[in-house]
């Protein structure tokens, strides 16, 4: 008889702890989600406060300090492009998202062409000494871009491709 409360009062203690612990968990699932939609806002306003302060007279550091670009693309120019980004940029590069490296697409709107010209040339050099690259090295943990050994021709090529994007 003895035995028979005993494991009653043990089996009425398990299910008052386990029925507590739920809740417990449920409210601390309620806070993490209120915590990190807060932290996305935050992030987004700074994002959105990021793309109005980009300085488009900077060329960058390389072999590209002007370069002027026709009115209407130049469809052959972009198709060799958009080949060349296929095999060369696309593993850090995603087109319309963020990924190892920036999305191309909208790149015209927070750099110019000679800026991006010469960190597809020389991007050693560029996150080394160019502060827009370095912030995006900082942005981009650190990931620097990879120096494709592209020619002039063909990073000119990939520059009439994003301007198709």
């Amino acid at each position: 008889m003895k035995n028979l409360i005993k494991l009653s009062l043990l089996i009425i203690f398990s299910l008052t702890i386990v029925s507590c612990g739920g809740d417990d968990k449920k409210e601390k699932k309620e806070k993490v989600k209120i915590g990190k939609t807060k932290k996305s806002d935050s992030k987004k306003e700074k994002k959105e406060k990021k793309e109005t302060t980009y300085d488009l007279s900077n060329k960058g550091i390389g072999p590209i300090t002007s370069l002027e670009l026709p009115a209407e693309i130049d469809q052959t120019m972009a198709a060799k492009g958009a080949e060349v980004y296929k095999t060369k940029c696309t593993a850090c590069h995603k087109i319309g998202k963020k990924f190892i490296g920036p999305a191309p697409n909208g790149i015209f709107e927070r750099r110019s062409p000679e800026w991006i010209m010469n960190m597809i040339l020389n991007p050693d050099e560029m996150v080394q000494k160019d502060p827009d690259a370095k912030a995006l090295l900082m942005e981009y943990n650190g990931s620097p871009m990879a120096n494709q050994n592209l020619t002039e021709e063909e990073a000119r090529n990939v520059l009439e491709y994003f301007r198709t994007l």
